[in-house]
This record gives structure tokens, sequence and C-alpha cells, in this order.
């Protein structure tokens, strides 16, 4: 069952740009290796058929942190105990802003799209990256959180 937080809404920033989440958003890049984890993002979605981070709104009361490692867990069962962050990233639109949560994986667990908002959850390796057709968010903010790790 899919729930809905009180962060779940579309507002704009100070740039004009359109976001889903009204208190932000977070998104977790996990790395085991020379592999990161990736949603298959649903054709109906924002940027849909893409792929990028699991992630999605910031709930009031919550962290950047909390939100990613929640949004993981809703969308593909990922269990908190599996890694350990290791840095963040804040990509501020001014009023609206996106973290990526960076963290290393223990195990390259194998795991499945449990909502509607995801086709598939893969490892890629990073040498792979540019053959797929990536969020426009993560691609601008790749050069720079892909040294977090």
């Amino acid at each position: 069952m899919f729930h809905r937080g009180d962060g779940d809404g579309w507002t704009h920033c100070a740039q004009g740009h359109k976001h889903w989440g009204l208190y932000g958003a977070a998104g977790l890049l996990l790395w085991h290796e020379d592999r990161v984890l990736l949603q298959h993002r649903a054709l109906w979605s924002h940027h849909g058929g893409t792929w990028g981070l699991l992630g999605g709104a910031r709930n009031r009361a919550e962290t950047a942190e909390q939100a990613a490692q929640r949004e993981a867990a809703e969308e593909a069962g990922l269990d908190v105990g599996s890694y350990t962050v290791t840095g963040r990233y804040v990509d501020d639109h001014g009023g609206w802003s996106y973290t990526t949560v960076v963290g290393r994986a223990m195990n390259a667990v194998v795991l499945t799209g449990l909502t509607g908002e995801t086709l598939e959850v893969r490892w890629v390796p990073v040498s792979r990256l540019a053959e797929l057709p990536l969020h426009p968010g993560f691609a601008a903010t790749w050069d720079t959180v892909r040294a977090i790790a």
C-alpha cells in the first residue's frame, strides 16, 4: 500500500520550475563497488521512462536522509541496515531543493520495484550510465554526486 505523506504535491521554485515535493525531495545514490542502484521510472511519472534514484518528496518533519531511506524502502524494499550513508549533496533551486543522499551497500542486494512508480530497479555499472536515458536532474548533478562516494 502506498502511503501519502504531507509533503506530496507540486510546487514551484524561484527559478520557475515545477517540482514534486512541497518540502523538497531526496533520493538515495547507493554504490556497491563500481555500480550504482537505479530506478527505471514509470512512464506516467514526471520524466517517465528515465533512470534515476529511488526517492521522492520529503515530509515536513523528516530529514533528507530519512526521506531518501523511507522512499528506497517503500519503492524497492531496501533495508536501511544494508548500507551506510557516506555523504549528501543539496541541489538548491531557491525555495525548493533536492538532496542526494550517498551511501555504500555492503552487498548488491537484488531488489524489485514495489510500487507503480517503478518499472525496474537495477545495479548499473558506472561505465554504462551514458547508455541509459537518465532523469535530467540526476544527469545534471552526476559529476558532482559521483565524487561524494
